[in-house]
């Protein structure tokens, strides 16, 4: 084959492109520190980064953000947590101090203020939030735990309870029919300097005590015109039927006579300012039998469902929606919904919560993070967890138990200093006998006292532990979180060297080859050069 001079110009063009190119490619590797610069350059390593970045990617979403996010939640609800616990562990310090039987009346008065003040303070965590996320509330983050003001919202709610939250109390009755005037009924404990005339009758075994059975609800101050309904299964040689009571009557706490006194075996009696119902001893028994068959799946036989209503709610009180299966009335303010109804009719703006707290063994709202590959952790609590309504009530029992001593012993001293001012030896024998009637009624009152503080010490110490068991269960979450940020931290250092390996080029080795190629390169114009200097023309 017959060598040209544009033959060698060609070769020698060519070798000193590829030359360029060498040097052009080991120069980009040095300035960018990559193996490749396109995906064309190999295509073996390109899939790799891919597939490395987008692991070290989602390690990276993991880890920084995901796992940081979650461990801010629990910490943020373990420190709300605590305070609750603070609060509930001073009031057992409280009844603790009022189970002692030698209590003063002054002893008695300090108590008192004390549950009330830190009454106010259980729920003050409750409104927590995180990153503008209330942390109790379950899904509803933007909406708080409790009202922030006064509020006036017809609420219907249905609470799931058990034959375990039926109670029997005691009730001393100061209450009595007038001897003087038949079908008048008076309080002892209404007796004030100037009124005494009016209990003349009253003799020392009118004053006694007795037993009550009752089912107390969340709320206090519950309304009046609509009478709560209790429904809870029956079991017969047919099987389990629904059986459902309303509430005979409705009454006071402070009705004359006493509402807590003789109450039919078959009768419920409503107490809309306690949100108390007191039950009958027949319907207590049927009641108290309640229990979940075990053979049974998917439904709960020993729940007892109570609803009622309630419109009034104070600043500081709980939302029902965080708590209950409820139905909250439109901006008509009338409830269209029926109870355990899904969804409201079409024509109606009432607002149906927690539907699906009426399935048995149905999953409360749980807000779960993804914190590693096909790994999730639940970072909330909700409100039930942690903010028994019952905490509040079992103080509103022992309020309302030590107001009503406080009364009785206003009642002994006026009738002592009446007493002592009284010269007509007919008026003293009145004044002594209303005054035997009161220490008899003070006597009972102390016995009903002692036993709310010890049933109060019990029950406070059964919400202490559901709230340590709720901090013990975030903390537990949190244990795991770190051994998953740390396992997170291991795999993104091992995909990060992984990456590098693939892609990132070996600076020393690339600047001896960039320096090679620069002398291969250079070392091709000096051979161009010297074949280019002679050529054909030369000879002719």
């Amino acid at each position: 084959m017959r060598i040209t001079n544009k033959i060698m110009q060609n070769n020698s063009l060519s070798n000193i492109n590829l030359a360029k190119v060498a040097e052009d490619h080991r120069g980009s590797q040095v300035s960018s520190g990559k193996k490749i610069v396109r995906p064309s350059d190999d295509p073996i390593v390109a899939i790799r980064s891919l597939r490395l970045r987008s692991s070290v990617t989602e390690i990276t979403q993991y880890y920084s953000r995901n796992a940081k996010d979650a461990d801010a939640w629990l910490k943020t609800t373990e420190d709300a947590m605590q305070q609750v616990t603070d609060v509930i562990t001073d009031m057992i310090k409280q009844y603790d101090k009022g189970a002692n039987e030698y209590l003063t009346s002054a002893d008695r008065n300090i108590i008192l203020e004390q549950l009330k003040s830190l009454q106010k303070e259980v729920y003050a965590t409750g409104d927590a939030d995180y990153a503008g996320r209330y942390i109790f509330t379950g899904y509803r983050t933007e909406s708080s735990l409790m009202f922030k003001e006064d509020t006036k919202k017809t609420y219907q709610i249905t609470e799931q309870l058990s034959a375990s939250d039926l109670k029997t109390n005691m009730f001393v009755n100061t209450s009595y029919e007038d001897p003087n005037n038949a079908g008048t009924y008076l309080d002892l404990t209404n007796l004030k300097e100037g009124t005494q005339e009016d209990y003349a009758g009253v003799k020392e075994q009118m004053i006694d005590k007795g037993e009550y059975h009752r089912i107390r609800l969340s709320y206090k101050m519950c309304d009046e015109n609509v009478k709560p309904a209790i429904e809870y299964m029956v079991k017969d040689a047919m099987g389990y039927t629904t059986k459902t009571v309303t509430a005979a009557r409705e009454a006071k706490s402070t009705s004359v006579p006493s509402p807590y006194m003789n109450i039919g075996p078959n009768e419920v009696v409503y107490l809309s300012d306690t949100g108390e119902l007191l039950l009958g001893e027949d319907i207590y028994r049927e009641m108290s039998g309640v229990l979940d068959d075990p053979l049974t799946t998917g439904v709960n036989e020993g729940e007892i469902r109570v609803t009622y209503q309630k419109t009034e709610f104070k600043d500081g009180d709980l939302k029902p929606e965080h708590y209950f299966y409820c139905v909250a009335a439109g901006e008509d303010g009338n409830l269209d919904v029926s109870p355990g109804a899904i969804t409201p009719p079409a024509t109606s703006d009432d607002i149906v919560y927690n539907p699906k707290y009426l399935i048995h063994g149905e999953e409360r709202q749980v807000i779960e993070y993804d914190v590693g590959f096909n790994q999730r952790l639940q970072v909330n609590t909700i409100a039930e967890e942690a903010f028994n309504p019952a905490v509040t009530r079992e103080v509103d029992d022992m309020v309302q138990a030590l107001e009503k001593i406080q009364k009785i012993e206003n009642v002994i001293s006026s009738l002592k200093g009446m007493l002592d001012k009284e010269e007509d030896p007919t008026k003293q024998k009145e004044l002594q006998d209303q005054l035997d009637a009161a220490n008899k009624a003070f006597t009972y009152e102390k016995e009903v006292v002692q036993k709310k503080f010890s049933g109060g010490l019990t029950a406070m110490q059964g919400f202490l532990n559901e709230v340590n068991v709720a901090v013990t269960s975030c903390g537990a979450r949190g244990s795991r979180l770190e051994l998953v940020s740390s396992r997170l931290s291991s795999q993104k250092s091992t995909f990060e060297i992984l990456k590098s390996e693939n892609e990132d080029v070996d600076l020393s080795e690339a600047v001896v080859q960039l320096t090679s190629a620069e002398m291969t390169y250079e070392a091709a114009l000096k051979a161009t050069g010297k074949i280019m200097q002679v050529n054909l023309m030369d000879f002719i």
